[in-house]
């Protein structure tokens, strides 16, 4: 396990805290992943059969400004995970992202259609995915988007701290997608792990069920945490970025149900789940 120190690595944690599987968190300080050699040497020495790569460049806005670094944890590193897992016969399960995608559409994305990535950000992920693709190594790839937990910094923990404190706040509504909850897709790959299901390899995509804007998901965020705050809804260009976000960027998930047999949660549900624990 790589970026076991990040929302999804932390969940992952808990959700292979009964395995009797042996994991191996690692995060930038036991593991490099950057250092090619010392990739394949702790996969050789571990014997490793499956790698799971949650480490990634994630500051969207910063990566317009810092190319190299994105491009070397998004792209290059992930082809120095995808090379030691060809080696050795492991099978990489790989985080991805649903900024691979314009975004221009009204339909959810499916997992076969084009890609076409607004920024650096996109354009880093889309490249570790083609790394993985062109490896030979055995692989997954899970797309997913907005994600969230109790670990680190994310919206829902913003959001929580500025309704508490705010008597008002403005929300982009066009940007339309589907939140995740860190917890449910770690669950998801640790049954995968669990049940030996690691020969469905492919591209799937995972996130909560249901549609939002960033609008609704803090005004569901708001009300679930008990706070009081008016919250309007405003366009994307009333805050100046040089990052294009995708407008719709809603993920289809009817593969990776059928493949796996997973019911998705709908994420309102989860969100309630995690501000269960936020709570706590």
């Amino acid at each position: 396990m790589t970026g076991a120190n990040g929302q999804l690595g932390n969940e992952m944690r808990l959700a292979a805290a009964s395995s009797t599987h042996h994991y191996i968190f690692t995060d930038v300080a036991e593991l490099d992943i950057t250092d090619a050699e010392a990739v394949l040497r702790a996969v050789r020495d571990e014997k490793v059969d499956v790698i799971v790569n949650c480490a990634a460049y994630t500051n969207v806005d910063k990566a317009e400004d810092d190319e190299a670094t994105a491009d070397l944890l998004n792209h290059r590193a992930v082809a120095n995970l995808a090379r030691a897992a060809a080696e050795v016969g492991a099978v990489l399960i790989h985080i991805s992202t649903d900024y691979v995608f314009q975004g221009t559409g009204c339909v959810p994305c499916v997992e076969e259609q084009p890609t076409e990535p607004l920024g650096v950000y996109g354009r880093t992920k889309l490249a570790g995915e083609e790394a993985v693709r062109t490896s030979g190594c055995r692989y997954m790839i899970f797309r997913t988007a907005w994600l969230y937990s109790e670990f680190g910094r994310n919206f829902v923990k913003t959001m929580q701290q500025l309704t508490a404190e705010r008597d008002m706040l403005q929300v982009v509504f066009d940007q339309v997608g589907t939140p995740t909850y860190a917890a449910d897709l770690a669950g998801l790959i640790c049954r995968i792990v669990e049940d030996d299901m690691l020969d469905r390899e492919g591209i799937y995509h995972y996130s909560n069920e249901g549609v939002c804007s960033w609008y609704d998901f803090a005004k569901e965020i708001c009300e679930q945490s008990g706070n009081v705050c008016h919250i309007r809804p405003c366009h994307s260009d009333e805050f100046p970025s040089k990052v294009r976000r995708p407008h719709f960027s809603v993920l289809d998930k009817t593969k990776v149900k059928a493949t796996f047999g997973v019911e998705v949660p709908h994420w309102k549900e989860s969100l309630r789940r995690c501000i269960a624990v936020l709570n706590k």
